[in-house]
């Protein structure tokens, strides 16, 4: 009897624990999928999946399609809102109304470990296939807003971050040798804008441009994408580019608060 209770305690103590790890990862990732709080708790998919229903349904998760959402409840439980979160809220609105100027998806993207996560996204009526949703992760070699993310790193710290990543060739123009991507990065930061074209995939245009904190460093990058067939280079620079820099730097400006 005492070995079936300190069995079972010690499996309730790994679920616990699991749990935990997945409502930690919600501090750092606004929107998770079942793989992705897998990943975060080093559980199985079918154990986060669980924990992960199990949270919606006391209320403490959203479920919309495969990504789930933190509810007050949850934000309640982690105590004051990070700053992220608050970077979230001050950006969303003014992301919604650079796309409603622009008639393209307009996004927010911060640097996570080695690639740029999104974590705020105003959706165009048209749908343009890039892999930008809330949570998810473009690599930094071959996106706009890895590079501008890049911006203010050393080449040191730059290549070091490259040569941890497998640089593929997505499509035929993407750049794949790291001196190639170093100068990029330093021709967007001398710029103010990166433009990646089609080098994520064929046909898919994109440009960001940095946020920036009052002391100078880059802490997120507003970026644009669009079909090559409705947008071409010279409208990113004529009249894409001034949104997406009048948006940033509104999004830039209450960022003292979360100094």
């Amino acid at each position: 009897m005492a070995i079936a209770e300190t069995k079972e305690r010690r499996e309730g103590m790994a679920g616990l624990a699991k749990g935990l790890a997945i409502i930690e990862a919600f501090s750092v990732h606004p929107v998770m999928s079942v793989a992705d709080a897998a990943r975060a708790s080093g559980a199985t998919r079918a154990a986060a999946r669980r924990c992960l229903l199990t949270l919606v349904e006391l209320n403490y998760l959203e479920l919309s399609g495969r990504d789930f959402r933190p509810l007050p409840r949850l934000r309640r439980l982690g105590g004051m809102m990070s700053k992220r979160d608050k970077l979230v809220q001050i950006a969303q609105p003014l992301l919604e109304r650079a796309r409603d100027e622009v008639a393209e998806s307009v996004s927010l993207a911060v640097l996570d470990d080695n690639q740029s996560l999104f974590i705020a996204r105003a959706q165009a009526e048209h749908y343009v296939q890039t892999g930008v949703r809330v949570g998810a992760y473009l690599p930094l070699y071959c996106s706009a807003t890895g590079r501008i993310l890049l911006g203010h790193h050393t080449d040191d710290e730059i290549t070091r971050r490259l040569s941890q990543q497998q640089m593929s060739a997505r499509s035929p123009r993407t750049l794949t040798t790291i001196p190639d991507v170093l100068s990029a990065i330093r021709t967007a930061a001398k710029n103010g804008y990166a433009i990646s074209d089609e080098e994520l995939a064929p046909g898919i245009r994109s440009m960001a441009v940095p946020v920036l904190a009052p002391n100078g460093d880059i802490v997120a990058a507003v970026s644009v994408s669009a079909a090559t067939a409705r947008v071409k280079v010279s409208d990113l620079r004529k009249r894409l580019l001034p949104v997406l820099l009048n948006c940033a730097n509104q999004i830039a400006q209450p960022l003292n608060e979360l100094r």
